[in-house]
């Protein structure tokens, strides 16, 4: 019997309903990580997040008067990773509730999303891209010396293409076989996914890649769905959004007492800077969007350390790595931590993403995550071209060491020399750090370091991951190393006196403390060049 509560009689239901049998769930757009600070919030969030459909999912999965969820995927933007997370939450919610996934657009990550429900529908008129994955990664080195820029690239070393993209006009040999191998990997794990998910061989599925299937009959009829309906034929006029019954939801929602035992998540999203977390909205390759500070991501693992009820602790890595410096402090706060540590690994946990990781008790991540990039690079533009071709003139004064990263000059060859010495000492401490978090060989660490990515299933295989999961498979291990029940609480750690600047406020004022170069004065980076999107 549903739960006497006055909106329900606002809900329109048919006549002799009391309560809605079946609930939509959207799924759409690139969900980000953003973390709301506690269940509730995420509960309640408008903006669609990994975190508030798993909060959403669980309230729905807990309802007693509801038979089924409708997922509808549409206009799904998210990386593979992420449609991974979101497939397991699928799989979870479909063990207490029917769960259909209804596809207007049926790509391949749309397809990782809904092969978490046991039904997948689709219109007849579905928009079909069944095409594997690629990366079209361009090249400016070109453009840039055509109009007097060229680009010093010192690395470590012959996969580190993080300035490639602006040292040459085209993709070298090495870079060429590490991509490859990459979406390789990533396209067995759709393989093995899709063939678990459909009851097929991996044989089977690896054929409908082959097979030029265009239309949702098709697809219906080689197996990868159920059937061909609209959505008004997958569910009754009882059927409602779930905006329309999240007061239903909340009224059987226990806020967590925030002295029980519990488990901190920490976030890292974004390039990896020193100093204080931001946001930089300047729409440049590499440089836009969160940045993670090793000041704050210190003080929050701090916090979590510090914090009586918190008894293990799960760092959520979404980053392509940035300063060597910062990655190394974010690494030494984990590695330090007498509570067990976590590390769940989104879309990317390459470079200084994998050297803080290297730090904690166990490493998770996505078949699909993009890792590894054991390496080292350092660089600058060289604009000495382009002021002569306009007329400007630096004139430096002093010693010439003290310039040596100005734009304005090549690098001599002693200062070469200088900086190869230096990312030669970062890159023996990150293999150091990496063999004894891994306990590794410094030379096995070497063999697959050199700068080269690997997908989470061959970091698997490799020994650089311990466990192929997502957040939620993070935060069960974190757990099992704590003495705690799965249903432990979980709350999102952050330094203490965050602030409380509404967002928007926020956003203004880190917005005029960003700069073109986001790393300061630093030059010796641990980073891999995101530019890598699968499509």
């Amino acid at each position: 019997m549903a739960p006497n509560i006055p909106f329900l009689k606002n809900l329109g239901l048919p006549d002799g309903v009391t309560h809605p049998t079946w609930v939509v769930l959207d799924v759409t757009g690139p969900y980000p990580e953003r973390q709301p600070t506690q269940p509730l919030q995420a509960l309640l969030n408008r903006t669609d997040t990994i975190e508030s459909l798993q909060a959403r999912a669980e309230a729905l999965a807990d309802a007693g008067w509801l038979h089924g969820v409708l997922v509808r995927i549409s206009e799904f933007a998210a990386s593979p990773a992420t449609a991974y997370a979101i497939r397991g939450i699928l799989e979870r919610l479909g063990e207490k509730k029917r769960v259909v996934a209804y596809l207007p657009q049926i790509t391949m990550t749309s397809l990782i999303a809904a092969s978490g429900a046991s039904e997948i529908a689709a219109p007849e008129s579905a928009d079909v891209m069944l095409t594997g994955f690629a990366v079209e990664p361009t090249f400016m080195g070109a453009f840039l010396k055509k109009n007097g820029i060229e680009f010093e690239n010192l690395r470590i070393r012959e996969y580190k293409a993080a300035l490639t993209r602006f040292s040459e006009d085209h993709m070298d040999d090495a870079n060429r076989e590490q991509l490859q191998a990459y979406l390789s990997a990533i396209e067995n794990a759709w393989v093995q996914d899709m063939a678990r998910a459909r009851g097929v061989t991996e044989d089977t599925a690896r054929g409908w890649l082959d097979a030029d299937l265009t239309s949702a009959a098709a697809l219906a009829e080689a197996g990868l769905i159920n059937k061909v309906a609209y959505e008004d034929e997958l569910v009754g006029p009882a059927t409602r959004p779930i905006a329309a019954v999240i007061e239903l939801l909340l009224s059987q929602f226990d806020r967590p007492n925030p002295k029980d035992d519990r488990i901190a998540v920490v976030p890292v999203i974004g390039t990896i800077i020193s100093g204080k977390s931001k946001n930089n909205p300047i729409p440049l390759p590499l440089m836009g969007g969160p940045m993670a500070g090793s000041d704050t991501v210190v003080a929050a693992l701090k916090r979590a350390k510090e914090d009586k009820a918190t008894k293990a602790i799960v760092v959520y890595v979404n980053s392509g790595g940035g300063s060597a410096l910062a990655s190394d402090l974010m690494h030494r706060e984990i590695q330090t931590s007498e509570k067990p540590v976590v590390v769940v690994m989104g879309e990317y946990a390459a470079s200084g993403g994998y050297y803080l990781a290297a730090g904690a008790d166990k490493i998770i991540a996505s078949p699909y995550t993009l890792t590894g990039s054991i390496g080292v690079v350092s660089g600058k533009p060289v604009m000495q071209g382009f002021n002569e071709k306009h007329g400007f003139k630096p004139e430096g004064v002093g010693r010439p060491r003290a310039l040596m990263y100005s734009a304005s000059r090549p690098y001599s060859e002693e200062e070469r020399g200088h900086i190869e010495k230096g990312i030669g000492e970062v890159y023996d401490r990150f293999i150091t750090r990496v063999a004894e978090g891994r306990d590794m060989t410094k030379e096995r660490v070497n063999e697959i370091g050199r700068g080269r990515i690997w997908s989470g299933a061959d970091a698997l295989e490799l020994g650089l991951v311990d466990e192929l999961g997502d957040l939620h498979t993070g935060i069960q291990r974190a757990a099992e190393l704590a003495g705690l029940g799965y249903d432990a609480p979980v709350w999102t750690a952050t330094p203490k006196n965050h602030g409380p600047l509404p967002e928007f406020v926020k956003e203004v004022r880190d917005a005029a403390q960003v700069q073109v170069w986001p790393f300061g004065r630093e030059r010796v980076l641990t980073w891999f060049d995101q530019e890598v999107k699968v499509r």
